[in-house]
């Protein structure tokens, strides 16, 4: 057998596959000798069937199979003894006037090449890392919304500012009929909360979807409408209210302290106020951390320069999916994951330059972490480290939990890479200001 490649530019090259008689004869004699101690045919007795006629019947099926799985191995081989990164799977070159007569044969594959480039994480311009803060009016917030929480339900004659209005949002030819419970603040302007205000129970209020509530994603949780419908959809609904409450504010003592956070672990509002303030910048740390690693991502994909071989990666497509995509589909699909594949180099290069690969010691030890904190949540704070390698041994044989626990400790070791070598600048924001500025 003799490989060879011809290099065509820097991202594409052709692999020529030569394979001689003496590559592949004895494994087909093998084969074929074994079917014939096997072989059941009319007129001969069971491992008498003549060779001739066992190649007749079997000979190119077996040839065909055996030179593809020595073609495959073959490439295989040399693809990682030369080291050669490639993108996407090796493409073989049609071939129509494919002699399997012949003694020796000859395949081409077309490769694409990963192209050679350099990644400067530390760049000239800082990215920002949001350091977001739980401000006062958002904690006076929380504990108003805590008291309601845990307030009395008092029933009410009619409707003011802040009742709690239980009812039905229906529109027969759009086949919505749901029964829900919603709030004033949730609805969007002025004049769709007036138009509750001093209704009672039995009143049917006229309204538009458009606009009706402060999100648009609200009308999937009120009205039970699908994702795609509930953006722009703008038809009347009836909302006929069967019930008005209002929440009496719990006091704010140690009876709802201890209900809160367990006995005697706040005893002041101002101890309630700062448990809050530490709980939600806990979370807002993992959005704050999200935001940067999206930010650097950016970053890196404009800033690091390289060309892919587009023309491969698409032909490549079209068969590489469960359904084969025609040149237009295949040229779509790869300007909309263009992006991602880039990120993927920029990625592997930076994991595999700092050594940043995930260890399998790494990945036991992240699942025990998380075993830990699942099982404080129901109140085991001290499991033996007997029962934490038994869950982690049953949790780590199962694939799907190793790729995405194995995605999540990577984010952690990528972003934890960025925080110490991107050129960052830290601002302090608060909760509403950082939605404002990205998410309205």
């Amino acid at each position: 057998m003799n490989i060879t490649r011809e290099n065509i530019d820097a991202l594409n090259a052709v692999v020529k596959v030569d394979i001689a008689k003496e590559d592949y004869s004895d494994k087909v004699e093998k084969i074929l000798t074994d079917y014939r101690k096997s072989a059941n045919i009319p007129g001969f007795r069971k491992g008498h069937v003549p060779m001739g006629m066992v190649k007749k019947q079997y000979g190119k099926a077996v040839l065909v199979d055996e030179v593809n799985k020595l073609l495959q191995d073959a490439l295989s081989k040399y693809l990682v003894e030369e080291k050669l990164d490639v993108l996407g799977n090796p493409l073989p070159k049609a071939q129509d006037d494919l002699n399997w007569d012949a003694d020796a044969f000859s395949f081409e594959f077309e490769l694409g090449l990963a192209p050679e480039f350099d990644v400067k994480v530390k760049g000239k311009k800082a990215i920002t890392h949001y350091n977001i803060v739980a401000d006062d009016k958002m904690i006076d917030n929380q504990v108003k919304h805590l008291q309601k929480q845990y307030g009395k339900i008092v029933s009410q004659a009619e409707v003011t500012k802040d009742s709690e209005i239980t009812g039905t949002f229906v529109n027969e030819d759009e086949g919505i009929n749901n029964s829900t419970t919603i709030t004033l603040d949730l609805l969007k302007g002025k004049t769709n909360p007036k138009k509750f205000i001093g209704a009672k129970v039995g009143d049917t209020i006229e309204l538009k979807t458009k606009g009706l509530f402060n999100d648009d994603h609200a009308l999937m949780t009120y009205l039970k409408v699908a994702h795609d419908d509930a953006h722009g959809l703008n038809i009347p609904v009836n909302f006929t209210i069967s019930e008005i409450n209002e929440r009496e504010l719990a006091e704010l003592d140690q009876d709802l302290f201890d209900k809160l956070f367990g006995e005697g672990n706040v005893k002041t509002v101002t101890e309630l106020k700062d448990k809050i303030k530490e709980d939600s910048e806990k979370q807002f740390k993992q959005q704050g951390d999200q935001k940067l690693l999206n930010d650097v991502t950016e970053y890196l994909i404009e800033s690091t320069k390289f060309d892919l071989p587009a023309e491969f990666l698409q032909k490549w497509m079209q068969t590489a999916g469960e359904e084969p995509m025609t040149e237009e589909q295949a040229r779509e699909e790869y300007e909309k994951s263009e992006k991602s594949m880039r990120y993927q180099l920029i990625e592997g290069k930076i994991i595999n330059e700092h050594d940043l690969q995930v260890k399998f010691e790494e990945l036991k030890d992240y699942a025990k972490e998380m075993i830990k904190g699942q099982m404080a949540q129901f109140g085991q704070l001290n499991p033996s480290d007997k029962e934490l390698e038994d869950i982690a041994a049953r949790i780590l044989g199962n694939q799907e939990e190793v790729k995405r626990m194995s995605e999540q400790l990577m984010s952690q070791k990528l972003l934890a890479f960025y925080k110490e070598n991107a050129n960052l600048k830290t601002k302090e924001i608060t909760y509403d200001d950082f939605v404002k500025e990205f998410y309205s």
